[in-house]
């Protein structure tokens, strides 16, 4: 019988993203124990029932130390905790990788709190999110065909970065790579601005006295355009405030521009509004193709 490529792994945060890491892993037979840490005690023992996880963690100087491969699927604010107390405890031949929506703040935190162990870390986004949470939204085909973005350090090995692309690659994920800049410009515009976005619309409407009739006519286009709006709240504010910089000049060019669209309607402009939804037409349509 054939070794798993990976004999152990350690879960922290064993929901959405890594709860089906673990299960795309095991569909690929790919590794031989999950092991999951969290801080609720109610979604780690749902993760146990639903067989994500083999073992609810108790220890973790037990058990990061002999671990294959670490991810880290909590929301990007913890991470900087979570390096800090497995550091002095990784094995020589432990990688860690992790499921965060920014990449320069989790590099930064990275040098801070895994110091000579930062070698051993290779930043990595999968692009699957949802705006479900828990283990139970987890599954085992959430990866399939999607991209998976890794970050990787100058300190990273060639090897180390091969492997953290195959686990990923085990999950059915397409791996591409960017530097952490490149990567929280990219997603502040076609990630974090739309569900920022959604986010306010929705809670503009919240504070509305006629919520309820407004709500009782909306369809598909608001259901289409506010479903991320049901995401979790503590994810989003982490990643908000995480990638601050670059979200605000995306936020700041998309004002620009509904300032343009207001003064267009303003003054009848019906040229210059038919123009500006022809070009977001085209530029979609041609996306979709692809």
């Amino acid at each position: 019988m054939t070794q798993p490529q990976f004999q152990k792994i350690v879960i922290f945060g064993v929901g959405l993203i890594g709860g089906s890491f673990a299960l795309a892993l095991r569909r690929a037979d790919a590794v031989g124990e999950v092991v999951g840490f969290g801080r609720s005690a109610i979604n780690l023992q749902q993760a146990l029932n639903l067989g994500i996880v083999d073992r609810i963690g108790q220890d973790i100087v037990a058990e990061v130390g002999d671990a294959d491969l670490v991810l880290l699927a909590t929301p990007v604010g913890q991470m900087a905790e979570l390096m800090a107390r497995i550091a002095p405890y990784l094995g020589a031949h432990t990688l860690v990788t992790d499921g965060g929506s920014t990449k320069s703040d989790v590099v930064r935190e990275a040098y801070a709190h895994l110091g000579s162990k930062v070698a051993q870390f290779v930043p990595a986004h999968p692009i699957a999110g949802a705006e479900l949470s828990g283990a139970a939204a987890a599954g085992s085909e959430l990866y399939l065909g999607k991209k998976v973005v890794l970050t990787p350090l100058p300190e990273n090995s060639p090897d180390a970065v091969a492997r953290v692309r195959q686990a990923w690659k085990l999950c059915g994920a397409v791996v591409s790579e960017l530097t952490p800049q490149q990567h929280d410009e990219v997603f502040a515009a076609v990630s974090h601005l739309p569900h920022l976005l959604s986010f306010a619309l929705v809670h503009d409407l919240s504070l509305r006295d006629n919520r309820e009739l407004l709500l009782s006519f909306a369809a598909s286009g608001f259901r289409d355009f506010t479903r991320i709006a049901a995401s979790s709240p503590e994810m989003w504010r982490d990643i908000c405030l995480a990638n601050r910089e670059a979200l605000l000049k995306e936020l700041q060019s998309y004002i620009a521009e509904l300032n343009q669209m207001s003064a267009a309607i303003a003054a009848g402009d019906a040229a210059q509004l038919e123009q500006t939804f022809r070009t977001a037409r085209e530029l979609r349509a041609g996306w979709t193709e692809q």
